[in-house]
This record gives structure tokens, C-alpha cells and sequence, in this order.
């Protein structure tokens, strides 16, 4: 066992170190799962930049549309490199321990991605919204005034909700155990291990959750609803598809989403599982960047005809 540092002050000993105990001790598999979380963080990384480099170098993507997926690939690189280096390190054996600082600095940015991200799909489903439901007044609605200020929104009420929680889970005394049952640190892994009370941050957790995951749920799907109910008042089955197919992406992206951050963050305490935990933390901060860029290209020719002029610049400058 690895030695941590403590800081004995007042007869009570403070963590200033914790163990990750990662995703799995078998050995055999620790390489598996190495390979594997390397190349996903590898495609993740590489497709989100493609996405952003070719929506910005394509005129023709300046819409409020592809301006909300660059935000969105910029959210999923953020998520992504937050978690799966220190993910790489420990099953590669080289360190589990996190310093409470860096513990603290990776849950900041996790917790802000995450929050950011579902009030980025809320704002996707707006601009879908009026492009289907109100097209005549589309492009007043969704002007470059209003994408800019609901994009400034986005990340600006995340990072407030993640300074808040953060700020008060860095409050909290931690006197005993220092093993976290994760491969990251993540506030349903880290309230636990408080020997302080810790009243006020499952008030805050419940609040955060009710309004970034619940609301924005909630104002996702009643988007939808009208999107749905306005798609099947379409007489023909050619505009139908058409109407379908721009929102259909999106709708898939928010479906995986939304199914595995619920789980995490709006379990009861009691019911929470380490092990489930960790495979759906996998699933929103590696996984979905990975496939998200996969998904709004393979159904989007306008994406793809971006990226393939992408590749022949950049294969010009080589």
C-alpha cells in the first residue's frame, strides 16, 4: 500500500492525499482496458477538434446549429481530457494518488463540463425548436445576439454551479479513510469519505441536480414535444424526413446523455453503486465524446463535406 500524507493538526488527522482505487484490479485487464480508454480518448480528442476545425473553416456552417455543436465538441474535449488521463495513469500502473488540490481542480472542471453540456442540449433543442415550429421567425430568434448570450449563459451558470459545489466539498474536514472507490473524483464518491457534516452540500447537490439535469430534461423533451407534434402536421413523407433528420442526432446525443448523468448524480445515496458508478462515468465523460462526433457526422452531409474539404487543406499544407 502507498504511503499518503497526512497533516496531523489538533489531535485530528486532515487527507491531503487519496488513493483512486481505479477501474479494475486484475491485472490482465488493466491492460486491456488501457489499450481500449486510449483509444477512445484518442478518437474523442481527435474527432471533437475536426468538428470544431471544420464548422470554423466552413462559411457555409456559420449557423446557430453548428455554432452550439462547436461549443458542445469544445465541452466534450474539456470532460474528456478531465478524466481519462488520470484514468491512463493508474491502469497503467504508474500513480493512483491524487493530491486534494488536484482532486479538487479535476472535480471543478468535470462538474462544469457536465453541467455546461446539459444546458448546451437545452439551448439545442431551443434553436431546433424554432427551426421547426417557428421557421419564419427563425433567424430574429436565433440571431447572433441571442446564440452569443446563450452560450455565454451556458458556461457561465456551469461554472458558477461548479465553483459553488466544489468550493463547499473543499470545506469538508477529511479525517479518516482516503480510498476513493472510483477512478476520479466525483461528488458522489467523495461525500462519504467526510468525517464533517456534510448537510449543506447534499442540499446544494440536490438543488444543482434538480435544476441542470431536471429542468433542463424537462425543458429538452417539452422542446421536442412541439417539435414532434409539428413534424407529424407535415403532409408529406419527404418533409417529414427532412424536418426529422435535423434534430434526430441531437435527440440521440441527449437520450445516451442524460441516461447515464441521472443515474450518477441523481441516485439516492443509499441505492449508489461504486461499480455501476464507475461504467456510467465512463459512458458520459469517454464514451459519449467519442461518439458524439461520430454520430453528428454519419447524419449530417453538410459535416461531411466540411471535414472532406478539411483533409484536402490540410493534406495541401503537408
Amino acid at each position: 500500500m502507498t504511503n499518503v500524507t497526512v497533516t496531523v493538526m489538533n489531535n485530528q488527522t486532515s487527507v491531503t492525499e487519496f488513493i483512486l482505487m481505479g477501474f479494475t484490479d486484475i491485472p490482465q485487464f488493466k491492460v486491456l482496458f488501457f489499450v481500449l480508454f486510449l483509444f477512445l480518448y484518442i478518437v474523442a480528442l481527435m474527432g471533437n477538434s475536426l468538428i470544431g476545425a471544420a464548422i470554423s473553416l466552413s462559411s457555409r456552417l456559420h449557423t446557430p446549429m453548428y455554432f452550439f455543436l462547436v461549443n458542445l465538441a469544445l465541452l466534450d474535449v474539456i470532460c474528456t481530457c478531465t478524466a481519462v488521463p488520470k484514468l491512463l495513469q493508474i491502469l497503467g500502473g504508474e500513480e493512483n494518488i491524487i493530491s486534494f488540490r488536484g482532486c479538487m481542480i479535476q472535480l471543478y472542471f468535470l462538474t462544469w463540463s457536465v453541467a455546461a453540456e446539459l444546458l448546451l442540449f437545452t439551448a439545442m433543442a431551443y434553436d431546433r425548436y424554432v427551426a421547426i415550429c417557428q421557421p419564419l421567425h427563425y433567424s430574429k430568434m436565433m440571431s447572433r445576439e441571442v446564440c452569443v448570450s446563450l452560450a455565454v449563459a451556458v458556461w457561465g451558470i456551469s461554472a458558477f454551479g461548479a465553483t459553488t459545489n466544489t468550493s463547499l466539498l473543499s470545506r469538508l474536514s477529511f479525517c479518516g479513510p482516503n480510498v476513493i472507490n472510483h477512478f476520479l473524483c466525483e461528488i458522489p464518491a467523495l461525500l462519504p469519505l467526510s468525517c464533517s457534516s456534510t448537510y449543506v452540500n447534499d442540499v446544494m447537490t440536490i438543488v444543482a441536480d434538480i435544476f441542470f439535469a431536471v429542468l433542463n430534461f424537462l425543458l429538452t423533451m417539452l422542446s421536442y414535444g412541439f417539435i414532434i407534434f409539428s413534424i407529424m402536421a407535415i403532409q408529406t413523407t419527404e418533409g417529414k424526413k427532412r424536418a426529422f433528420s435535423t434534430c434526430s442526432s441531437h435527440l440521440i446525443v441527449v437520450t445516451m446523455y442524460y441516461s447515464t448523468v441521472i443515474y450518477v448524480y441523481l441516485s439516492p445515496g443509499s441505492s449508489y453503486s461504486p461499480d455501476k458508478g464507475k461504467i456510467m462515468a465512463v459512458l458520459y465523460s469517454t464514451v459519449s465524446p467519442t461518439l458524439n462526433p461520430l454520430i453528428y457526422t454519419l447524419r449530417n452531409k453538410d459535416v461531411k463535406r466540411a471535414l472532406r474539404k478539411l483533409f484536402i487543406f490540410l493534406k495541401g499544407k503537408l
